[in-house]
């Protein structure tokens, strides 16, 4: 018999086939290049039209699909490695603020997970560009993270889920934002054990959402650390701080792990329309534009 992990790696993989085979999923790469599925690379289990009726595990009657010999872990977990490589390429990465592009040059990448330490500013500005495009978001731990500040920094409130208390049902909820959300944001009011992070990350990678974590999150991809420097606006003790500036250390792992700094003022560019704004556009013409932008707040529940 095919263990519960098993069933639903082919569960999984039988959907993304019927997807790709109804046009309801193309296999699409970062920059709109269609690619046609070559042959023989059907999901695993399924012909060109239906349960294959060869190999291991394979039914003998489409009506009973009962193996006749469970596949081991190694092919297992081959199946779960394809599925997972076949929904990353077909998503492409977020994008990010042109400010941040040396930083984060792939963008944020699905399945992966960022930690954004030292400001709250520069997360919001990471989802609103992650949102810009469609993208639905989740912030859950956060209790801190007002809804005025986030539509200000440009995120569409619409499309942005609040889960401010979890409270004992983080790993939970967490995890069920990751299944039907693009971006989940989580802060230090969600308590995660180390197994509750490493099952979250290998599910956000499953499922091709991406973890942003305002805390340190051990094995995180890619992390920034901002280090305030300065603010400016309030010119001998009068007017209003305007203008603050960062500076933003990276590190992690694999290209992430050489270390590489840059400073950047806030408030970034907002995106428009879906497209990030074009780098050095006046202060004059920035305040007119956030303000008719942003999305009206309402009260619900």
């Amino acid at each position: 018999m095919l263990s519960r992990e098993e069933r639903a790696a082919r569960a999984r993989a039988a959907l993304a086939h019927a997807e790709q085979r109804t046009g309801a999923r193309p296999l699409v790469l970062p920059g709109g290049t269609v690619v046609p599925r070559p042959p023989g690379s059907s999901a695993p289990g399924l012909g060109a039209s239906g349960p294959s009726a060869s190999g291991p595990g394979a039914a003998t009657e489409p009506a009973q699909p009962v193996p006749a010999a469970a596949p081991d872990a190694s092919e297992a977990r081959g199946g779960e490695a394809r599925n997972a490589s076949l929904l990353l390429s077909e998503r492409p990465s977020l994008p990010v603020p042109d400010e941040l592009a040396a930083l984060l040059p792939d963008g944020l990448r699905r399945g992966g997970i960022t930690a954004v330490t030292g400001s709250t500013s520069l997360l919001l500005a990471l989802l609103a560009h992650a949102c810009a495009e469609g993208a639905w978001a989740a912030v859950v731990g956060q209790p801190s993270m007002g809804l005025l500040a986030a539509a200000q920094a440009g995120v569409a409130l619409e499309r942005l889920a609040l889960v401010p208390r979890p409270g004992p049902d983080a790993p939970s909820v967490v995890a069920a934002l990751v299944d039907g959300l693009d971006v989940v944001l989580v802060g230090p009011g969600a308590a995660l054990a180390d197994g509750d992070r490493r099952r979250l990350g290998a599910r956000a990678r499953d499922r091709g959402a991406v973890l942003l974590s305002s805390t340190a999150w051990p094995g995180a991809n890619v992390v920034l650390t901002a280090a305030s420097q300065r603010w400016s606006g309030a010119e001998d003790g009068a007017g209003r701080l305007r203008a603050h500036e960062l500076r933003v250390t990276r590190s992690g792992r694999g290209g992430a792990g050489v270390p590489q700094s840059l400073t950047l003022t806030l408030p970034l560019g907002r995106p428009a329309g879906g497209t990030p704004p074009a780098p050095g556009a006046g202060k004059r013409q920035a305040a007119p534009t956030q303000k008719a932008a942003s999305a009206p707040l309402r009260l619900v529940g």
